[in-house]
């Protein structure tokens, strides 16, 4: 068993680190562009007078650091090779995004905007796995390119985590003698609407309220009739781009159809793991920058002519946390080593409850890790010189928007009971011989 990182990994992360100090760095520090990244962050990044969307340079800054990314090759590292990419591997991705997010707030990698120029970009495969011909041909490249941008319509007011009692529905019908579906419903938290292309909005076509069958997903243009931005919600940490949507009479012709009709869901399910296991793994390398910021402080500061550090009431809880780290490190690497060695589609029912330990645990850790770097740096740690309380706000978000900590928890549950994962069959035996099983346990 060898836990050293390859050697063309570390030589990968020496690349990345001399084109962010040789191309990022220089575009970060230019044009006052730093005040996206100082104390005057939120506001500069935030259009106040426009429903608080994010400001357009602010947009722009983070468009161009990605197009030098991806001249220089780094961008598309995770996709295919059939779309310019490298195929890069789950572990690689983690150890890459903790590596970028340990640096800290910088062009190089904001987490708030899901901007980094190592991207993660799922949609591209999404369509090579469930669009048509068409779709590939249309999408594919417009997403590679950034000219095309689909946002996710699944979350509903009333249904939040539960997409299988969604009330938003879909009916055949068919205008000037084309077929196609009419949409009615609403929508909520649907990130990015305000630069998207299209929405892929699910929907109940068949089958009744609770059942996961049933649910397709269709393609619906921004510009479409009846498809209405109620509002942005302002959020804890600004800028926003998450409407509340309305689908009054939306309709759209029937090869809008996206991936299979009434059995939609696995589309929104199909890359979750990936996306879990990444962000663990950012999560992680800001709780890791956290307490490294707050150690080097607390080396620093000599309040009463004696070192902070000294204090066993600044020590302690620093170690318990970094002893978390080191725990969570050595769980997200291993986790996604081991979704490298199965079939996709294996990584649900083998390795899914892993994947969730790893998210909802280092979002809360992270979120724990900016809130001891606020109290060991005291005033200046609370206020927006330092990047903590953007860390805090941002990663807040995470424990509840990539899988609530309590669905998590729950997965993780079910697997450790088996009620769901490779363990089913054993438990399941206990249940159904409960009585057996507990006489078996009565010693004489």
């Amino acid at each position: 068993m060898n836990f050293d990182l390859p050697a063309d990994l570390v030589d990968y992360l020496a690349r990345l680190d001399a084109f962010i100090e040789a191309e990022i760095r220089p575009l970060e520090e230019a044009d006052d562009n730093m005040r996206f990244f100082d104390h005057r962050r939120e506001h500069a990044r935030t259009d106040w007078d426009n429903q608080g969307l994010p400001r357009p340079e602010w947009e722009a800054l983070m468009a161009e650091a990605k197009r030098r990314a991806d001249k220089a090759g780094f961008f598309r590292f995770a996709q295919p090779e059939e779309f310019g990419g490298q195929g890069g591997s789950n572990l690689w991705m983690a150890v890459i995004r903790e590596h970028l997010a340990a640096k800290g707030l910088g062009l190089h990698n904001d987490l708030q905007a899901e901007h980094s120029i190592v991207g993660n970009q799922p949609l591209a495969v999404m369509f090579r796995d469930f669009g048509t011909a068409q779709q590939k041909e249309e999408f594919i490249p417009g997403l590679l390119d950034q000219s095309k941008f689909v946002c996710f319509g699944l979350t509903e007011p009333d249904h939040g985590s539960d997409a299988t009692h969604m009330a938003t529905r879909a009916v055949r019908e068919t205008r000037d003698g084309v077929s196609g579906w009419r949409i009615d419903g609403e929508k909520m938290w649907i990130t990015g609407m305000h630069i998207a292309t299209h929405v892929a909005v699910f929907a109940r076509t068949s089958g009744k309220d609770g059942s996961a069958r049933g649910i397709s997903c269709i393609l619906v243009p921004t510009g479409t009739p009846g498809l209405i931005v109620d509002e942005y919600l302002w959020t804890f940490n600004m800028p926003t781009d998450h409407p509340r949507l309305t689908l009054n009479g939306v309709w759209v012709p029937e090869e809008a159809l996206f991936g299979p009709e009434d059995n939609g869901l696995p589309l929104a399910q199909a890359f979750v793991h990936e996306n879990r296991i990444r962000q663990a793994a950012s999560s992680l390398g800001a709780a890791a920058y956290c307490i490294e910021e707050s150690v080097r402080y607390a080396r620093a500061r000599k309040p009463f002519g004696r070192s902070l550090a000294e204090n066993q009431a600044i020590q302690f809880p620093l170690v318990e946390l970094a002893t978390q780290c080191e725990m969570l490190r050595q769980l997200i690497r291993k986790t996604a080593w081991e979704m490298d060695k199965m079939p996709h589609p294996e990584v649900e029912k083998r390795l899914s409850d892993k994947v969730s330990m790893c998210n909802y645990w280092a979002n809360r850790l992270c979120c724990e890790a900016a809130d001891r770097a606020m109290q060991v740096h005291g005033g200046i740690g609370y206020s927006r010189h330092k990047p903590f309380e953007h860390i805090y706000r941002h990663h807040r978000r995470y424990r509840i928007t990539e899988g609530a900590e309590e669905i998590q928890m729950r997965k993780v549950g079910a697997y450790l009971f088996g009620y769901l994962g490779p363990r089913r069959e054993e438990l399941g035996a206990i249940t159904a011989q409960d009585t057996d099983y507990r006489k078996s346990q009565i010693r004489p």
